[in-house]
């Protein structure tokens, strides 16, 4: 059976180690880095099915990283992971495609849930964006 393969992005080493350790026992985490650009370039090289993406990053931001995908064809379904549950960064993200907004606080029992939805083709936001 194949594994989800993810592309972990975020600028906090702490962080992408946490998620990492997480994810790692359901997906196939390829890789995790600390900026936009070399999100990309990343993914165009490793080709994940999914990418977990901070919504502030150095380079690209995560909806920059998301337009980027898209205009660059990419196959790849995009998770935003942030600290931000401004309503107005939702709305925009979803206006752009995301797959998932999860919030950081709520990752450890957000995460492995979005990364199944986005792969079965739907939506998936964190319990307190729901409303």
């Amino acid at each position: 059976m194949n594994r989800t393969r993810v592309l972990l992005a975020d600028d906090s080493p702490l962080l992408l180690g946490t998620i990492e350790r997480l994810i790692g026992l359901e997906f196939d985490v390829v890789g995790a880095v600390e900026d936009g650009l070399t999100l990309l370039r990343e993914a165009k090289r490793l080709s994940p099915e999914v990418l977990v993406v901070d919504i502030s990053m150095p380079g690209l931001t995560g909806l920059e990283v998301l337009h980027a995908v898209q205009q660059d064809m990419l196959d790849a379904k995009v998770i935003i992971l942030t600290c931000q549950d401004d309503r107005e960064l939702v709305e925009d993200a979803m206006a752009c495609g995301v797959s998932g907004y999860v919030l950081k606080s709520t990752a450890d029992r957000d995460l492995i849930p979005a990364i199944r939805s986005a792969m079965a083709g739907e939506l998936y936001l964190s319990a307190s964006l729901r409303r």
